[in-house]
């Protein structure tokens, strides 16, 4: 997984490096097939954002998370990121391979 780190109105230090490093990491458990991820670290007036571009195989995932600390709006982006790629490992692995006309519809009583 190609993983760039981009800070806005911040330097982006080794440690904050090394834990969004981390967080991504768990991602990667999830799904190994990330061609790339893009991580946007920014601080406003008490609002510091995390966001993540991460490009899979045919689609895009965005998420976006906000905090009043920026390790914490980490912990968010990490959270969201996990739940939309398994989100989006499930709708790949959920396709029935049996037609429509042979599949059993449900009796109503």
């Amino acid at each position: 997984m190609n993983l760039s780190i981009i800070g806005r109105h911040l330097e982006v230090t080794p440690a904050i490096r090394e834990y969004v490093m981390n967080k991504m990491a768990r991602v990667s458990r999830h799904f190994d097939n990330v061609i790339d991820t893009q991580v946007i670290l920014s601080i406003e007036r008490l609002k510091h954002t995390a966001e993540i571009t991460m490009r899979v195989r045919g689609k895009d995932i965005h998420c976006e998370a906000n905090d009043e600390n920026l390790y914490g709006a980490i912990d968010l982006l990490a959270d969201k990121t996990d739940r939309q790629v398994i989100k989006y490992k499930t709708k790949l692995q959920d396709h029935s391979h049996e037609p429509v006309k042979r599949q059993e519809v449900p009796a109503v009583e």
